[in-house]
């Protein structure tokens, strides 16, 4: 059920930020999406995941990925925010109950 990703581990100095995964395809069904991140706490709300996912979008047009999914769990409001502060437009619920977003990255 795997699909080709690269990880990231975010660091500042010894510590460990948190991660982001960027898949190269969709997981059959669209579970999941393109891009997955987590930023661990005392890191959380300070930016951190804004910038790893638009690092991670930056990451998929060298893929030939010109629209990428996100998909989100509809309590987590922060992580719907960061989707939106980087252009995602959301795109209802997915199989697994999960909030779809889509950002076109072709601009």
């Amino acid at each position: 059920m795997g699909v080709p990703s690269e990880v990231f581990w975010y660091v500042s100095g010894d510590y460990y930020l948190g991660t982001l995964v960027v898949r190269h395809q969709l997981i059959e069904g669209e579970v999941g999406g393109h891009i997955g991140y987590h930023v661990v706490y005392p890191w959380q709300r300070r930016g951190h995941a804004t910038a790893m996912l638009r690092e991670g979008l930056g990451k998929l047009p060298e893929l030939g990925i010109d629209r990428a999914l996100l998909t989100v769990a509809t309590d987590n409001l922060a992580s719907q925010t960061v989707i939106e502060r980087n252009g995602g437009v959301e795109d209802g619920v997915n199989q697994d109950g999960e909030v779809r977003f889509w950002i076109d990255i072709s601009k």
